[in-house]
């Protein structure tokens, strides 16, 4: 998979490499545009979630990983805004 056909949830940002990552549709089949963190049986597994509370989220997350809670927070604020659910809103 070429560096242009990286797929990333089009909700947290999470790089989808495996098809394990991705969501499932209301059918079961495979979401291409969202990860199984963020996406079941077509639905958001946080409806309802701001955009301001996904980015909290998406930097806890990340800490708990190991990332400095500053490189967690400058990757948030530029990558979720951009992302197609967010643009939604």
């Amino acid at each position: 998979m070429g560096l242009s056909e990286k797929k990333i949830c089009q909700s947290c940002g999470m790089p989808m490499l495996k098809q394990s990552d991705f969501g499932t549709n209301k059918d079961n089949s495979l979401n291409n545009e969202y990860c199984h963190y963020c996406f079941r049986r077509g639905t958001f597994t946080d409806s309802g979630i701001t955009m301001e509370e996904k980015i909290r989220k998406n930097i806890a997350l990340a800490e708990k990983t190991g990332m400095p809670v500053e490189e967690a927070s400058k990757l948030a604020h530029s990558t979720i805004p951009k992302l197609k659910r967010w643009k939604l809103s």
